[in-house]
Formats: C-alpha cells, sequence, structure tokens
C-alpha cells in the first residue's frame, strides 16, 4: 500500500502552471453540481447538505469558505477527503476527478479536521512518522522535527499525545495535514481552542506555506482572520454558494458606513435633524449613525448638527466588515446540513 501511495505522490506536478501556458485560471479544486442528500433516519427527514453547489478554488489562492453551522462545509470537505460519498456531480483536486483518480486526488491535500482524532497513546513525533508512512514518504525525506517545531510542539515530540492540551492537539492535526507535502491544505476550524501567540505562530507558518505554492482553503468563525488572510471568500447557505468573490468585492456589496458623533456633552436625545436617518444613542451618550455614502455626505450630517448648534467634540467613521456582509448573506438562516 505504501508503495502504491509513493508512485501516487510522485504522480502530482505541485507547480503552478506557466503564465506561457495557461490560457485561463487553473483550480486546485473544482466542483461541479455537487450533491449530498442524508437519507432520512431516526425519525429525521432527509436532507439535502449540498444543493448541487459550483465551485472553483483559484491554485495558489488562500481561500475562505465560510458559512453558518450546518450550512454543509464539513460535509464538502469530507467528500473531497474522501470520508462521504457525494449523491451527484464531480469534484478535482489539482485537476484529478476523485472517481476517476481517487488515490492522486486525495494525496493531494492535506485536511486538519475539526475534530480532535489523535489517538492518545502516540507521540507527536511518531504520530507525523506513521502519517507520512501511510502517504509512502521515504523516511529521507520527512521533515518530522521540522514540522513540530514550526508548529510549535518539538518540545513536546516524546510525550504521550494523551498529555498535550486542546491547543497543542489542534496544532499536532495540521502538522499530520501536512507531512506529505500536499499542493492543497484545508484547514477546518484550525485555531478553535489555540490562544493568541500560538494562533499567530500558526497563521505564520501557514503564510510561508502559501509564499511556497501551496493552496490555503479554510474555514473559520473568526471572521477577522477571513477579512486579513483571505483573497477570495465564499459562503455556502442552506447548501448553497450565495457568494464568491474576491475579500475585497464581497465587502464593497454593503456599501454602508457608521458616523460615530461624540458632543461636548453627553446627549440624552437624538438631534431633530437626523430622525429620519439610523441613529442610535450610545450609552455614553454620543451618536451612532449609519449612513450611505453615495446618498449622503459625513459632511453634511455634520453640518445639519452645527446648524442645531450642537458643539462636536469628536468624530470617527466606521466601514462594513466581513462580518456585516456575512450577516446580511446569511440572516435567520439555519443550515440543512453539516
Amino acid at each position: 500500500m505504501a508503495d502504491t501511495l509513493a508512485e501516487t505522490e510522485n504522480t502530482i506536478d505541485r507547480r503552478m502552471p506557466s503564465e506561457e501556458v495557461a490560457s485561463e485560471p487553473v483550480s486546485a479544486i473544482s466542483a461541479r453540481a455537487l450533491r449530498k442528500v442524508y437519507k432520512a433516519s431516526g425519525g429525521q427527514p432527509a436532507k439535502e447538505a449540498l444543493k448541487g453547489i459550483d465551485l472553483d478554488i483559484p491554485r495558489g489562492s488562500i481561500f475562505g469558505l465560510l458559512g453558518p453551522n450546518g450550512a454543509g462545509k464539513s460535509t464538502f470537505i469530507n467528500i473531497l477527503a474522501g470520508l462521504v460519498i457525494k449523491t451527484s456531480g464531480s469534484a478535482s483536486i489539482w485537476g484529478f476527478d476523485t472517481d476517476v483518480n481517487p488515490r492522486s486526488a486525495r494525496a493531494s491535500i492535506g485536511v486538519v479536521p475539526q475534530e480532535l482524532n489523535i489517538d492518545p497513546f502516540f507521540t507527536p513525533a511518531e504520530a507525523l512518522e506513521m502519517q507520512a508512512g501511510l502517504y509512502g514518504v521515504p523516511k529521507s525525506e520527512r521533515r518530522t522535527m521540522e514540522i513540530l517545531e514550526a508548529m510549535g510542539l518539538d518540545d513536546k515530540a516524546h510525550a504521550y499525545a494523551r498529555t498535550l492540551s486542546g491547543g497543542m492537539r489542534r496544532r499536532l492535526l495540521v502538522a499530520k495535514a501536512m507531512v506529505h507535502n500536499p499542493p492543497v491544505l484545508i484547514l477546518d476550524e484550525p485555531t478553535a481552542g489555540v490562544d493568541i501567540e500560538l494562533r499567530k505562530q500558526l497563521w505564520d507558518y501557514v503564510q510561508e506555506l502559501h509564499a511556497q505554492g501551496t493552496t490555503i482553503v479554510l474555514t473559520t468563525h473568526y471572521l477577522e482572520e477571513a477579512q486579513s488572510l483571505c483573497d477570495q471568500i465564499a459562503i455556502i447557505n442552506h447548501g448553497e454558494v450565495v457568494a464568491c468573490e474576491p475579500t475585497q468585492t464581497l465587502l464593497s456589496r454593503i456599501s454602508e458606513k457608521r458616523l460615530i458623533v461624540r458632543a461636548a456633552s453627553p446627549l440624552d436625545q437624538i438631534p431633530a435633524s437626523l430622525e429620519d436617518m439610523k441613529v442610535t444613542l450610545r450609552p455614553d451618550g454620543s451618536l451612532d449613525i449609519q449612513y450611505n455614502p453615495v446618498e449622503v455626505s459625513a459632511m453634511s450630517i455634520l453640518a445639519q448638527l452645527s446648524a442645531e448648534g450642537l458643539e462636536i467634540a469628536d468624530i470617527s467613521t466606521e466601514e462594513s466588515d466581513l462580518e456585516d456582509v456575512f450577516l446580511q448573506l446569511t440572516s435567520g438562516a439555519h443550515g440543512a446540513g453539516n
């Protein structure tokens, strides 16, 4: 089995297509009409987790895959990993169809799952060595200690996994996913339970891998992470792709801004001139004014307040972030799948 996997590994071309050869973007992952229906069981009706989604993840990108709990993200990832059998449609990884070339497709990705599924009786070093062996990585090419050091686990290399903290176990999962140097790395909630310092260390290493040509696919509930790291984002809701755009394009969907105005003396009511606008009086007596800069300028709002004799002590503006876009696209939704 190891020899077969090793042969499969050697057939994978990790190089980015040259600009001269590639006439169109080549996808690291591609899905067409991908559908998954979980059969009815235990008195529960059948659930359509994926509703025929089409999705292309560009090679060399850091791609965010977002959605509320139960939207279908994990189902999509598990189909790619070969853990869930799709109902219909097709999927390919690094050009390998998951039905036609399943071994090559699976050898092309490393998946970091949400669940902490590690053997408590193996040390981190043993776990990585075993994983590398399963993928047919020759001993001379294994990077066990290098990966453990990058994950901040080198001092725990020979400790039983059961003695590791939750954050350490999650980092061990990331390490296991990288032993065969896959061209695509899928991180499913990788920073859940990881403290701030170690989270930064993880992202530094992920960005280093990305700089070397690895395609990164990230699911996370930390939307600020997705906004700062990802160059393209897809949002899945109710088993459907409701948005798939470059991050900045996605953010531009909401043009609304917020103007925070603090008067010289705290206010106890909203000025009459702003009664037709979206205005909230904050507990500290400042005004939170939501406005569309296409329809009205911040200067005109301030002029209205000045005309009422309001003495302004301080102003600040806030633009929409990914959380605003996410809530707009998924509000009131309860997912159908995993």
